[in-house]
């Protein structure tokens, strides 16, 4: 079921997009032939790989690419679409099997630099759009950059906002979103000891790329969120990412945390808060609908949404959940393959299909016809954009989150201190990078 927009962008006429849309590509092209044309104008098949899940639904997606191929009637789309831990794999193994392969691919921010140094996608660095590169938030082509070249098309820009039960806070006299994790913590024991709910707090710290996230928007606040340093040292294993961990393990102890969070993904957070068994919790701009769905939701209306809590020294800190299209080596189109990137991730797009994402353009942000249902949230967004802590983008990054997720979950079971979990990790770098 489609979910309200935050603004009225649904209503403009698409052809008046599509029309603005194809003339922006025309421009951007500056008249090149594509392959298609040059081999004499027949028909092109991409197949693309996109996931099921959070910020464009799949039926956004089908509705872009439908677009797409009725102002390119030359080219044919065929999308495939899984869940994010499924997404990596799949494209790995895709470029490994001679019987097939994609055309585009859906990159999440930390892997370009595996996937460059593997040759699975293109350098496109000559090939972005002056408009384009300027127009995006700088932090979009965190996801899509990597030793100063540009490896695919910024198309996602998101991060973990505050959800709170407005209701829930104001019954213990909390009559505004809390600044700091000091704050949230003082709301939390105020919840509960009054009742409301066992354990106001809910997370997504199942042993996934969930957690990594979560404790990386911590940490970005509590002394900084860098896991290696310019040299390849280890240092998620000090300052920020030790006391972020150490935070989030003392929400257990002092049984603020469900402690099914370590089980939990983020539609679980927002299953739980939507029940009203939490009454806050961290979760991407998706979240916001969810919970005031009155269909999905038993306390529609009372949820609120603001930036991150941070703290005396740190305001805010939001983690990067961007992800970009990239056009792969293999594809035998590679100008159709980056026209329909431009297009999917074109403002005209991204503004007419906001329901659950906010536009990566910055010029989006200043027009009220898409802010003025939400202004609160479009400025959280507008600010927390400005500046995201990344996951370290290295060719070794998804064997070294997998070692983080799994110490992570030792210090939060309690079987290894979050000073040792760290450690181990650290120690096994020089194994992780090989």
């Amino acid at each position: 079921m489609r979910v309200t927009h935050r603004g009225p962008s649904g209503l403009r006429s698409l052809s008046a997009v599509l029309a603005g849309l194809t003339m922006v590509l025309a421009a951007c092209s500056g008249g090149a032939t594509n392959s298609s044309s040059a081999s004499g104008g027949g028909q092109v098949t991409l197949n693309t790989i996109w996931m099921k899940q959070a910020a464009y639904s799949d039926d956004e997606v089908k509705a872009m690419i439908a677009a797409f191929e009725a102002a390119n009637p030359n080219i044919k789309v065929n999308a495939e679409f899984v869940q994010y831990e499924s997404l990596h794999d799949k494209i790995v193994t895709a470029q490994s099997n001679a019987s097939g392969h994609y055309d585009t691919v859906l990159m999440d921010t930390p892997w370009p630099a595996e996937f460059a140094d593997a040759q699975i996608v293109r350098d496109i660095t000559d090939k972005i759009p002056a408009d384009f590169q300027a127009g995006v938030f700088d932090s979009a082509w965190t996801g899509a950059t990597y030793k100063g070249k540009k490896w695919g098309v910024p198309w996602i820009n998101d991060t973990k906002f505050f959800f709170y039960n407005k209701k829930m806070l104001a019954d213990v006299g909390v009559m505004s979103a809390p600044k700091t994790w000091d704050e949230v913590i003082t709301a939390a024991k105020a919840i509960k000891a009054k009742g409301t709910v066992q354990y106001p707090l809910a997370w997504s710290w199942i042993q996934a790329e969930a957690v990594i996230c979560d404790w990386a928007e911590i940490a970005g606040v509590m002394g900084g969120a860098n896991f290696i340093d310019d040299q390849g040292n280890a240092t998620f294993n000090k300052g920020g990412g030790l006391a972020a961990l150490q935070f989030m393990k003392q929400t257990i102890d002092d049984g603020l945390t469900n402690p099914a969070s370590l089980g939990f993904k983020e539609d679980d957070v927002n299953s739980t808060i939507a029940a009203g068994q939490a009454a806050m919790g961290l979760n991407w701009t998706y979240g916001y609908n969810v919970l005031n769905d009155k269909a999905k939701s038993t306390v529609a209306g009372d949820i609120a949404v603001a930036a991150a809590p941070g703290t005396a020294s740190t305001p805010t800190a939001g983690v990067n959940g961007g992800m970009s299209i990239a056009v792969t080596t293999k594809t035998q189109h590679p100008d159709e393959a980056l026209k329909l990137a431009l297009w999917m991730a074109s403002e005209p797009m991204q503004e007419k299909y906001d329901a659950n994402t906010f536009p990566e353009w910055k010029a989006s942000f200043d027009k009220t016809e898409l802010t003025n249902r939400n202004p609160e949230f479009w400025a959280a967004a507008k600010s927390a954009f400005a500046g995201l802590v990344a996951r370290p983008i290295v060719p070794y990054y998804t064997k070294l989150s997998t070692a983080l997720q799994v110490a992570i979950q030792e210090a939060l079971k309690g079987t290894k201190t979050p000073q040792q979990a760290l450690d181990d990790v650290a120690a096994k770098l020089p194994d992780l990078k090989k």
